[in-house]
């Protein structure tokens, strides 16, 4: 299926051109924004300024809504009247595409048109011949040799490589010829977990990946015609930059570029090479993901558009129907059949004791999408106005989305038109999870959820609910959080001890003999309300029993109000190299 325009005569609109150069000015000085923003991150790292770090990573992500309303102004001055006149759009789109056809990362630009488009009409489901969409292919991208890279031979002698690869980048070492070093035993130390026979060579981007309080180098190893990847992890603590660790499974890695982590701060020029580079490494990752990861959002959810909707159109017997777990009080969430992708629908009303509002739960999630994520909060996107068949949609979930989400869900013709969702990568619910799998997985999977809870009260969130259905477990096994809407700062709790029951309280419920305002938290109920057998309670109990403990939750927000940084790495300490 293509649902690009057809390819009829436009006839020349001289507006038609002057506004598509608008628009492609509009994207380079959105572009060049981006770029100054991301560039602070190398001075951020070197001066160890996390402030002024976490301040960009915010900046950068409302830098798109904000250029595109300047945008919207500039065009409302060049066309007047004219500016909703659809074709004029028709006419401007095919300028534009002519005035983009030979720059790199096209599809960007083709991404923030469709954006002023959509915005202009409120368009429901897609207007190819004035936005840009073809379902039937992948976006144009360069080959992964294309991203621009150094190369170096280490057949001969590796901790000369390695000292050269690290003198590359720039940076005061604490010593350099050390780090070297003991990069050199690392990667002969994993040469088993890799496979190759020997490392021949090392590609790394020129590109230096920024995150959190890191820095990464991104590249691959060669050994023979095999390609491994290689990601070497550097920290700037005290006395200067070091080696902290060495990641070369497609497991590390892949965690490391995941959904549930925030966005790099990476100067790439040619964002699609440097794409198509990670991705000859992680074949199973989607695009929307690695695009969304380098902070390119806008051009995640268009890449995830054309996976969903490319799906539907080339598999008819494909049907929506409700996710496994239990049914939610705030949203109604559906997935297909056989795509890993999840939708979530704020109902109408909520079902008793929820007593939150809709306005509260869409800033629950635009908190989590500016937020530290530390690998344990699934990044949401956010959609407006899809169209889906309704011959695709299961009748009992249609039956509920009219029902329950009549505000934002209508029918029109033979098609299901939604206002407002989330849509997210679907994980296995948790409480499932621990039902399905062996003795084993099951307490692997307690123990990591406990520490996905401490992760996350390390970068000032409380879950609100910690009930196991509201985690999903990934396919590497780690427990992810993905229900927001009791989510809140840590600093917004009361973290209270019950108080010791007299006797004539014994037998009263716990509610009447306890008074609990709405920011008051007991962490020692928390295990009244897991659903799990004993066993697992214990396994959970003996890792991590902090968390049942007023006293260290409290002990946490004294740290993070005293401004301390709680240290989440995004790779496991079996990574870090010795020292």
């Amino acid at each position: 299926m293509d649902v690009s325009p057809s390819n009829h005569h436009h006839v020349s609109d001289p507006q038609a051109h002057a506004a598509a150069a608008l628009l492609v000015d509009a994207f380079a000085d959105y572009n060049a924004r981006f770029a100054d923003i991301t560039r602070r991150a190398r001075r951020r790292f070197e001066r160890r300024d996390w402030r002024g770090a976490g301040a960009d990573a915010r900046a950068r992500i409302d830098l798109y809504d904000i250029c595109i309303r300047e945008t919207q102004g500039r065009l409302d001055l060049l066309l007047d009247d004219r500016v909703r006149a659809r074709a004029l759009w028709a006419s401007m789109r095919h300028e534009y595409e002519k005035l983009v056809a030979s720059l790199a990362d096209r599809e960007l630009y083709k991404t923030w048109f469709s954006s002023l488009s959509r915005r202009q009409f409120h368009t429901p489901g897609v207007a190819p011949e004035i936005e840009f969409v073809a379902l039937n292919r992948e976006p144009y991208t360069e080959g992964s040799d294309a991203a621009p890279h150094r190369h170096y031979a280490t057949d001969t002698h590796l901790p000369e490589g390695c000292e050269q690869l690290l003198a590359d980048t720039g940076f005061a070492y604490a010593d350099a010829a050390d780090c070297a070093a003991r990069l050199a035993d690392a990667l002969h130390a994993r040469l088993a977990e890799t496979g190759l026979p020997a490392i021949e060579s090392i590609d790394v981007l020129k590109a230096v990946f920024y995150r959190e309080r890191r820095a990464y180098l991104v590249g691959r190893l060669r050994g023979g015609h095999r390609r491994h990847p290689l990601v070497i992890a550097l920290v700037n603590a005290d006395g200067g930059v070091r080696v902290d660790a060495l990641l070369t499974t497609r497991e590390q890695v892949s965690i490391l570029f995941g959904y549930a982590r925030s966005y790099f701060h990476a100067d790439i020029d040619n964002v699609g090479a440097v794409v198509a580079f990670v991705r000859a490494l992680l074949p199973h990752k989607p695009l929307e993901e690695l695009y969304s990861v380098l902070g390119r959002a806008k051009q995640g959810k268009t890449e995830r558009y054309r996976r969903v909707f490319g799906h539907l159109a080339i598999h008819p017997q494909e049907r929506l129907v409700h996710a496994d777990g239990k049914r939610g009080m705030v949203m109604v969430v559906f997935t297909l059949r056989d795509l890993p992708v999840v939708f979530k629908l704020i109902r109408d009303r909520f079902a008793w004791p929820k007593d939150t509002v809709r306005r509260q739960v869409e800033e629950k999630y635009r908190l989590v999408f500016r937020h530290d994520r530390v690998g344990r909060l699934v990044d949401a996107q956010e959609f407006r106005h899809l169209r889906f068949p309704l011959r695709q949609i299961d009748a009992n979930l249609r039956e509920e989305l009219l029902a329950e989400c009549a505000d934002t869900v209508t029918v029109d013709g033979d098609e299901l038109v939604i206002g407002h969702c989330y849509v997210e990568h679907r994980l296995r619910p948790m409480d499932l999870y621990v039902r399905e799998v062996d003795d084993e997985k099951a307490r692997r999977a307690m123990r990591d959820y406990g520490q996905a809870i401490k992760d996350l009260a390390g970068s000032n969130i409380f879950p609100g609910d910690l009930l196991l259905k509201n985690f999903g477990i990934s396919r590497n096994g780690r427990a992810v959080f993905y229900d927001y809407d009791e989510l809140c700062l840590l600093g917004e709790c009361r973290f209270r001890a019950l108080p010791v029951l007299h006797e004539d309280d014994e037998t009263r419920p716990l509610q009447d003999a306890v008074y609990a305002a709405p920011e008051d938290v007991f962490p020692e109920l928390f295990v009244n309300f897991l659903g799990v057998p004993a066993p697992l309670r214990e396994v959970l109990c003996e890792a991590h029993p902090e968390i049942f403990d007023p006293a260290w939750w409290r002990g946490v927000q004294a740290r993070l109000r005293a401004g301390e940084y709680v240290d989440v790495p995004a790779y496991p300490d079996a990574s870090r190299l010795a020292r």
